[in-house]
């Protein structure tokens, strides 16, 4: 596993696993991030927000959120 602030452009993994507290789990799982969920990069500068395509929505996500969700790369 690894973070989603350390995949490149697109990348498409799943997601594993989200650390943070329960608001944070419940504000990402509104946006679409559960357990099993298939994500694409779309953006990924190194710095700044990520940019993801998930359930066919767009979703920026600050890189502080995306360092807490653990990704398999597929």
């Amino acid at each position: 596993m690894t973070p989603l602030s350390n995949l490149p452009a697109g990348k498409s993994c799943i997601v594993q696993q989200l650390n943070g507290g329960h608001g944070f789990a419940a504000r990402l799982a509104v946006l679409g991030f559960t357990v099993g969920t298939e994500i694409t990069i779309i953006q990924n500068y190194g710095h700044g927000p990520v940019l993801v395509n998930i359930r066919g929505a767009r979703v920026a996500l600050g890189r502080g959120e995306a360092t807490k969700i653990q990704v398999n790369p597929s």
